[in-house]
């Protein structure tokens, strides 16, 4: 097998053009058209850096016919359906999921419980909070299977690259349906209108191994005897019995923390991040990022901006949190009487307009853990969701504002179109966010303009609030075996846990916890 590496810089229009592009790799690697069999594109990203945007290109030219394990392997599910080891996984968004799929390959049944629905009937109660402004509080955009992320984007980049094999998860998502263009690009993205199919092809391949998954099947309780946990009990009263209990219920499930802090098992109040959703015609990033009118075959540009800011406490980061180029705001409340929202891109990222969360770090000093205790930043949540309803009216209309009236606190007489479905109200954001917040968030906003020209602006708006970044709460457990340090056989995982921050880390986690179960059984 004869290959060469290869690596290159290319226009736009030759890197987006399949045959300019295999030409050009050939070249690269001293050979012509016919002289190689095989060209495997390894790494794609885009260089913005200078006034000329080109595309970076790294790739196997192979003379011989490749390996056939480069795409590959595949993994081979055993059939667990007469195992004698039973785990209990609490969520199937994506912890859980890749939890079940790792304990199958490990021989060990998995019975998959989540509160929400699958995503096919799913799409009803996301209709229903878009249109009616009805939030149902088992299934919406955080709760159902796939997760926050199935209807929220599907991003997939991760700088958690040493808790586990980045390449792995990918592979199976490519192995269930997804794109094989996440293997290459950078910045890897599924696209909101494409992950639901994945996710049921991963829950496809649950039960046809042996696996079990239940949908609307809330936990209520714990079955604990003796520092153990023997299994749970869900919202119909039904026990069920495992021999160790994944906890994998994501950063919204506020019930499951409660539950915990009553049934006296440890949880501990951890920092998080709150802010809003800006929203700019995609554009002006466009034109700022490419230095380009007109983008061509480029994709949507993006941006990440950090910043940090005095205030009360010492200083805070102010950061850009789940970039969404040619994407939309979504509504991601869990509950009635509150306004949380999110942002998300379908595959192609073609919308209009480009939002992204801009936070701000909230530690533990920050939260009244006097009066809340470990509880303290959830209810700091708590306390800025529902205020952001009031002042919008009790619907699920966002509060929003100009982002030029905003850093100036100056009162939006107007605001602008948007791609928030229920709608936007103006409302001055201090009076959501409370002074010191809305201080913070304009330090950011003026550190921002002064790196990405016409960034602030009042052809931009702010939308509040973004408040689900991560778990305000932490479910400790023991490094060694990643059991709860006080409650055998219970295996905290992924964001609900305060153990990832995304697709990617939430399933290499999930991964990392079968193979605990396994250790400790």
């Amino acid at each position: 097998m004869q290959k060469r590496e290869v690596e290159i810089v290319l226009s736009p229009a030759e890197a987006y053009d399949e045959l300019a592009r295999y030409r050009a790799l050939l070249e690269a690697a001293g050979l012509k058209p016919g002289e190689a069999d095989f060209v495997h594109l390894l790494r794609r990203s885009i260089d913005a850096r200078g006034r000329n945007v080109g595309v970076r290109l790294r790739a196997d030219v192979y003379q011989t016919p490749p390996p056939r394990e480069l795409f590959g392997p595949w993994v081979q599910y055993q059939n667990v359906a007469h195992s004698t080891k039973r785990v209990v996984v609490v969520g199937a968004g994506p912890a859980g999921l890749f939890a079940a799929l790792r304990c199958i390959e490990l021989g060990l049944k998995p019975i998959v419980l989540e509160r929400g629905k699958d995503v096919r009937t799913r799409r009803r109660d996301l209709a229903a909070l878009n249109k009616e402004h009805v939030v149902n509080p088992d299934s919406n955009y955080c709760f159902g299977e796939g997760g926050a992320g199935t209807y929220s984007d599907g991003k997939l980049y991760t700088r958690s690259k040493k808790r586990g094999d980045v390449q792995r998860i990918l592979r199976l998502l490519v192995q269930h349906g997804a794109t094989p263009e996440i293997l290459v690009d950078a910045h890897p993205h599924i696209g909101t209108n494409k992950l639901p199919y994945v996710v049921q092809a991963l829950r496809q391949t649950v039960l046809d191994h042996g696996g079990e998954v239940r949908f609307e099947t809330r936990v209520d309780d714990l079955i604990l005897q003796q520092n153990r946990i023997r299994g749970v009990v869900t919202h119909a009263g039904e026990e069920i019995i495992g021999d160790a209990v994944i906890l994998a219920t994501g950063h919204s499930a506020r019930d499951i923390y409660e539950l915990l802090l009553r049934r006296q098992v440890r949880i501990e109040a951890k920092p998080f991040a709150l802010g809003v959703r800006v929203e700019h015609p995609q554009v002006l990033i466009d034109q700022a990022q490419y230095h380009r009118a007109d983008r061509g075959q480029l994709p949507a540009a993006s941006y990440s901006l950090v910043q940090q800011t005095d205030g009360p406490g010492g200083q805070r980061g102010v950061f850009s949190f789940c970039m969404c180029p040619g994407g939309f705001i979504v509504p991601a409340a869990t509950a009635q009487g509150e306004v949380v929202v999110n942002g998300m891109s379908p595959s192609r990222r073609d919308s209009r307009f480009a939002n992204s969360g801009i936070v701000v770090a909230i530690e533990p000093e920050d939260m009244n853990l006097k009066r809340y205790g470990v509880m303290a930043g959830l209810r700091f949540q708590q306390e800025i969701e529902q205020r952001a309803c009031q002042l919008a009216g009790n619907t699920q209309l966002a509060p929003a504002q100009l982002l030029g009236d905003f850093v100036q606190k100056r009162t939006s007489r107007t605001l602008l179109e948007t791609s928030y479905q229920p709608g936007l109200v103006s409302v001055p954001m201090d009076e959501v966010l409370g002074a010191v917040l809305a201080d913070r968030l304009r330090q950011g906003f003026r550190a921002f303009g002064r790196k990405i020209p016409g960034y602030t602006t009042n052809d931009a708006q702010i939308v509040g609030v973004e408040s689900r970044t991560s778990a305000p709460v932490r479910i400790p457990r023991l490094p060694e075996t990643l059991e709860h340090p006080e409650v055998r056989g219970l295996f905290p995982c992924g964001e609900g846990a305060g153990f990832a921050g995304g697709i990617v880390s939430a399933a290499m986690d999930g991964e990392r916890c079968a193979e605990a179960v396994l250790a400790t059984l």
